[in-house]
């Protein structure tokens, strides 16, 4: 069968995106990988599924499958995209879109300049709804990686995020530690794993090392889990200008339970149709 989908990207981190409330379809996790791979398929970080919603209350689905064909939780980019998408193939007229997701529910809004606020709801920072082996809650953890003494913060925006302050990102051990950070023993679910370096109590700059994707161009759930542990640890201050290899996001968070707001650009960049096999 062929089908349909369009090529999408969020400050770089790139999405395919299928429509599954006007077609019909069921894709193996051998069919994700073939799709993912950028030189044989399509290629994408993730692949983001608009499906009816199972909530009457809520306006769709949202799923997300990483490159390697695991579905995870959550993805702040692929949420403003998933937004202008469901706009653009008039699968609604709403500015305000509620979807139901694997980590809980989301508000997106599409601003009038174009660009999209998520409500991410509140930051979870309990070890045991990160997942995250810790015998009680603290603002950093040591963690052994690679023979080295880590101090790391531990958050869920609806799927797990480490933390690693860094005094230069560019310098940063990215490609060696990630994956090691990533598959750590105490995140018994894999880990994203992002390293920040503090500008100004107002503006970082912070590389991602996404769990099964590996380092990306933007992680906009991996801003909002920086901006939320630096706020706690009171070495940030709302609002948090992030910039990411591949672009800028602002987030807001004023802290407690308080939801916090990712706000930044979706970009469409091409249709197309591809043979399932």
């Amino acid at each position: 069968m062929l089908l349909h989908f369009t090529k999408m990207h969020g400050l770089g981190n790139d999405f395919m995106v299928v429509d599954l409330v006007t077609q019909r379809a069921r894709l193996r996790d051998e069919q994700i990988r073939q799709l993912g791979d950028r030189h044989l398929g399509i290629g994408f970080d993730q692949l983001l599924i608009v499906e009816p919603p199972n909530d009457p209350d809520m306006d769709f689905r949202y799923r997300i499958f990483n490159a390697d064909g695991s579905e995870v939780e959550n993805c702040g980019n692929g949420a403003r995209c998933f937004a202008r998408f469901v706009r653009d193939q008039r699968l609604t007229h709403k500015h305000e879109i509620h979807v139901e997701t694997q980590g809980g529910p989301l508000t997106l809004v599409v601003e009038n300049d174009g660009r999209v606020s998520v409500d991410m709801g509140a930051p979870r920072f309990a070890p045991a709804a990160i997942p995250f082996d810790a015998a009680e809650e603290r603002l950093h953890y040591p963690l052994e990686v690679e023979g080295e003494q880590l101090q790391i913060g531990a958050v869920s925006m609806g799927n797990p995020h480490a933390v690693v302050r860094v005094d230069s990102v560019d310098a940063a051990p990215v490609a060696r530690l990630g994956p090691a950070i990533e598959r750590h023993p105490r995140f018994p679910q894999r880990v994203n794993a992002g390293f920040m370096q503090v500008v100004s109590p107002h503006e970082i700059r912070l590389r991602v090392f996404e769990r099964g994707s590996g380092e990306t161009l933007a992680c906009g759930t991996g801003a909002c889990a920086a901006v939320a542990c630096g706020i706690r640890q009171g070495i940030l201050e709302s609002p948090v200008t992030v910039h990411l290899p591949g672009g800028t996001l602002s987030i807001e968070w004023p802290g407690n339970e308080a939801s916090l707001i990712m706000t930044g650009p979706a970009t469409r960049v091409f249709d197309g149709r591809v043979a399932l096999t």
